[in-house]
């Protein structure tokens, strides 16, 4: 019997998808130049493939370039309407200075029935950076009437209500989260930011030395839990873990500066190079 050939299509097919799978994973892998690469390919033999926008799209910002993303998600929007294709659009518009446009947009998206819950999200991270902060709690509170257990809109609107200066009702819902999903991580560094703010140092560090063996790498969470051992008085403690904190980090040096500035139990220096050159030195 004769051996039937796979069609050119089949194989173009099947190599997009390969190309896709690569992409994925360069993306996971935070391989962002090769995750654009490689979607970016797709794309050209697939102008409306949604899964190599959004690949594309999510590489781009990740580089902060978020405003060459713009022209192939709105490209696919337009043949393919999609809430994560428009919602990536929103954040590259955003990220490009064009925020009215990607609140608007955001808006019309979070009106979709099922909801797509990270639309909202970055419908209140947009108005949060537009300074319109009591828009952005309405935004999450209107997604958590939708879901009501999802522990990342939960959050969200802890932070949103710290910004505020709300931590009692911060710590509330908080703690609330906290119950649902004991290891997460970013719960219990924004909760020990409010225990921090209310002077519970020593309950503050207990959360955020809690965080840290869930993320040891982690320098801000780690430069956190020094204010906190500053301010409970253990000098020699808090600017060890400083130093580690620092340690081939050079970009967390104001977060480092403030955290011995601003104690009470801390060290003044007049420039930043000090502070630099002090915390370089052995304890």
């Amino acid at each position: 019997m004769p051996k039937h050939s796979s069609s050119p299509s089949a194989n173009r097919g099947h190599t997009q998808s390969q190309a896709l799978q690569r992409a994925a994973l360069a993306l996971q892998m935070g391989q962002f130049i090769e995750a654009e690469q490689l979607a970016f390919e797709v794309l050209k033999a697939s102008r409306a493939d949604v899964a190599a926008a959004s690949i594309l799209a999510r590489a781009l910002l990740a580089q902060n370039r978020g405003e060459e993303a713009i022209a192939p998600l709105e490209r696919v929007a337009r043949r393919a309407p999609d809430p994560g294709i428009e919602t990536l659009l929103g954040a590259a518009l955003g990220g490009a200075g064009r925020r009215s446009e990607a609140i608007e947009l955001l808006r019309r998206t979070t009106e979709r029935r099922p909801p797509f819950l990270p639309a909202f999200q970055e419908l209140a991270g947009q108005l949060s950076r537009a300074g319109r902060i009591d828009e952005a709690v309405a935004a999450i509170e209107s997604a958590l009437a939708l879901a009501p257990d999802a522990v990342d809109l939960q959050l969200d609107l802890a932070r949103l209500l710290l910004a505020r200066n709300e931590r009692g009702k911060a710590h509330e819902i908080l703690t609330k989260a906290r119950a649902a999903a004991p290891g997460h991580p970013d719960i219990l560094t924004v909760l020990a930011r409010v225990l921090l703010l209310d002077g519970d140092y020593a309950a503050a560090a207990d959360l955020y030395r809690n965080a840290l063996a869930l993320r040891p790498d982690d320098a801000v969470t780690r430069a956190d839990l020094t204010a906190c051992l500053l301010e409970m008085g253990d000098r020699d403690a808090g600017e060890a873990n400083l130093r580690l904190a620092l340690r081939g980090r050079p970009q967390i040096i104001g977060r480092a500066t403030y955290a011995l500035v601003h104690s009470s139990h801390g060290r003044f220096f007049f420039r930043p190079s000090a502070v630099a050159k002090f915390l370089s030195e052995p304890g």
